[in-house]
């Protein structure tokens, strides 16, 4: 037997005696309830077995990934959580403890005590693999490379990231490398921010920097103390397993538009709305428009408790009100101070004593401070142009006003809300509930798109002011795309410092997808610095060049061929060309993932294929940026579909906007949107997405011509 197997045979032993020993634990947790000296106690020892047993490994998982020997042949092995023998001598230790720190530190430069790091590869508890990395001869490997760093992945890494996608993002607990291990471990108050480009690994890091928070201050935070934001619900289902699989179920997982009160949505808003919506400045404007909703006293309140009149005078009445105004704490707990102020005066005037809440004092309380649901609250303002110059103050212009006016639903439950307008309902249920802020950690992903509103909703949630915050610059896209970091952070609390930090190394990006997607870079994100990547992928990028009545048709083939050779596909697309895609997929919709650029930011599939580049960049302002999103989806494939250029480096014919004259008063604004609305109709219908802004500047210039004969028209008639 080769010295290798017969190691490999030595580990397995000890795998199988861990194991042994990790079942008898999990057995024990069952029996615990049984040993409890009354029922009370018994149920509370059912609970805590029960989250025990849901935090432990699964049976099948493998008892460790790692080992680490210290120059004194001390050996410890790291895995997902602490095994102990009967005598409770540590056979495991976590991946979290400070002893397994060097496993991922220990370097050429700085062995941390260390002669050898062992890495498994296992299929359930069984070793079918192991690398050593021997500190000695690595360094004098490093030398013979006259002082060349060796920043390459281990095998076992590449041969993780070459494992077929399953549509869930995994844990990374083996692979984790010396810059991923720096930040995970950074300090818990402060506001980290964590920038990397694709492929880099920030968000599995961020993912384990929680776990890892978690377990080594269990004094300060507990699993539901810990919130995680992302962009979308595909994202959230992506990442959703990871921290169960480490152990900590309980963190609570939310996407930026379930920070909202559940609401009907589906409205769809203009960009130049969507943008003004997202701006702090809102938050203003909501302020004084929930105050002016308090109303005024009459000169003398009287009111009837069961056959005798009692009168409060306008002025005691109004006094009240004023200091309730000046009081802290939200809008109704603030009604609530109010109510039970005047009730103490009417009960003072001779009112039934015996009744909590008497009518005709419910009756003065609601027209004074009306009860209020974030909702009702910002249908009545959107709805009108009154209340919403009236809290306006000179932070707006009348232009912008009419851009947040609408027409609202006759009955609550009937109106339906955008996506900009969340973020406000959030702003206005804590203007009116005032939540004290429930979360000491919270990890933020794709940060870099969030509008300011967003941002203060994740704000006001910080009890501490610890964050995590992540994302990449070069892919920030949207009403909000952003070049620098501190337009994020400003809106973030301000209690702890912040540090930016960058991810240099790409790991999941094969080499030649990213060489092509990087030469998008200068046009993308000037300032961006490209990733170093690691490893090479399978093949070149595939690029299928076709006429537009044969794209979706080859475009499914390509995919078809992906999927059938067991990967998983992600095909994205431009909204023109979405249609067509799904009409040929048919029956194949169920296993390949049709997404728009927008839709796949923070997704990884095993192969990526994207279709009219020169679409996607045409059809957005940072078009550049999302063909980046997209290309840089794949961990091992990428297939280009298209008419036209496959990478499109020019940058696409701007529509500059036209200066938006203020309303006349003496047009009905709604007839004005029904006419928007019609015209936005036939275009859509008439002409293909890339050739809208072309179709609308055209008519622009109609108009223009139209008014100026107009007006010529009309001096003609004068004179």
């Amino acid at each position: 037997m080769d010295p290798k197997s017969t190691q490999l045979a030595e580990e397995q032993a000890y795998f199988d005696l861990a194991h042994k020993h990790r079942e008898r634990r999990r057995a024990d947790l069952g029996d615990a309830p049984a040993a409890a000296a009354h029922p009370g106690a018994a149920k509370r020892l059912r609970f805590w077995a029960k989250a025990k047993q849901e935090s432990a490994a699964a049976a099948e998982s493998p008892v460790a990934f790692g080992r680490i020997d210290d120059e004194s042949d001390a050996s410890l092995y790291i895995g997902n959580e602490v095994i102990t023998d009967e005598d409770r001598e540590v056979l495991v230790v976590s991946w979290k403890t400070p002893a397994a720190a060097p496993y991922y530190q220990a370097s050429h430069a700085d062995p941390r005590g260390l002669v050898r790091k062992r890495s498994f590869a296992c299929q359930g508890n069984v070793i079918t693999d192991f690398e050593d990395v021997v500190f000695a001869q690595l360094a004098a490997d490093v030398a013979a490379l006259e002082g060349v760093a060796l920043e390459g992945a281990d095998p076992l890494l590449l041969a993780a990231l070459d494992t077929d996608r399953t549509g869930a993002l995994r844990d990374i607990v083996s692979t984790i490398h010396a810059a991923q291990y720096e930040l995970i471990q950074a300090a818990l108050d402060q506001v980290l921010v964590i920038e990397g480009g694709p492929g880099t690994g920030k968000t599995v890091v961020a993912l384990h920097r929680v776990s890892w928070l978690l377990f080594n201050h269990r004094d300060r935070l507990r699993a539901a103390d810990v919130l995680v934001v992302g962009p979308s619900a595909a994202f959230r289902r992506y990442i959703r397993d990871v921290l169960p699989d480490l152990g900590d179920a309980d963190v609570v997982q939310r996407d930026i538009g379930q920070l909202a009160p559940e609401v009907p949505r589906g409205r769809s808003e203009p960009a130049e709305v969507r943008r003004l919506k997202g701006e702090a400045r809102m938050a203003g404007l909501l302020a004084r428009a929930l105050e002016a909703r308090i109303g005024t006293p009459e000169a003398a309140e009287r009111m009837l408790f069961d056959g005798r009149f009692v009168t409060l005078s306008g002025a005691e009445v109004a006094a009240e009100v004023a200091a309730c105004r000046a009081a802290g704490g939200g809008y109704a707990q603030r009604r609530r101070m109010l109510r039970d102020r005047l009730l103490d005066l009417v009960r003072e005037r001779g009112a039934p004593a015996e009744r909590d809440r008497p009518v005709p004092l419910e009756n003065l309380v609601e027209r004074l401070w009306p009860q209020l649901s974030p909702g009702a609250f910002l249908r009545d303002l959107l709805g009108s142009r009154r209340r919403l110059a009236a809290a306006a103050g000179a932070d707006f212009t009348p232009g912008e006003l009419a851009l947040l006016h609408r027409r609202g639903a006759d009955r609550l439950s009937k109106e339906t809300w955008s996506a900009a307008d969340l973020p406000l309902l959030d702003e206005a249920e804590d203007l009116i509930s005032g939540v004290p802020a429930p979360y000491r950690h919270i990890v933020v992903d794709e940060a870099q798109d969030l509008s300011p509103m967003q941002l203060r909703g994740i704000a006001r949630r910080s009890a501490t002011g610890s964050l995590t915050v992540v994302g990449d610059l070069a892919q920030s896209t949207g009403p909000w795309a952003r070049d620098r970091w501190d337009e994020v952070v400003a809106h973030l609390p301000a209690t702890l410092p912040h540090a930016v930090t960058t991810l240099r190394y790409g790991y999941r990006v094969p080499r030649q997808v990213y060489e092509l997607a990087a030469t998008l870079l200068p046009i993308a994100a000037p300032e961006a610095s490209p990733v170093t990547v690691v490893r090479d992928g399978p093949a070149a990028p595939g690029i299928h060049r076709v006429d537009a009545a044969a794209r979706a048709g080859t475009a499914v083939r390509v995919a078809k061929a992906h999927a059938d050779a067991g990967r998983y596909v992600g095909l994205i697309c431009p909204p023109a060309c979405r249609a067509e895609i799904e009409a040929a997929l048919g029956d194949l919709a169920s296993t390949i993932n049709v997404l728009s650029p927008q839709e796949a930011k923070g997704l990884e599939f095993d192969a990526a294929v994207v279709v009219e580049p020169e679409e996607i960049v045409a059809g957005d302002e940072h078009g550049h940026r999302l063909l980046f999103v997209a290309f840089t989806r794949t961990t091992r494939y990428l297939d280009i579909v298209c008419a036209g250029e496959p990478v499109p480096l020019s940058a696409p014919a701007r529509v500059v906007p036209r200066p938006r004259a203020e309303p006349d008063p003496l047009v009905d604004p709604d007839l004005l949107d029904g006419l928007a609305r019609e015209i936005a109709t036939v275009v859509i219908s008439g002409a293909p997405a890339p050739a809208w802004a072309e179709v609308l500047q055209r008519a622009a210039g109609i108009l223009d011509r139209q008014a100026g004969r107009t007006e010529a028209s009309g001096r003609h008639r004068r004179d």
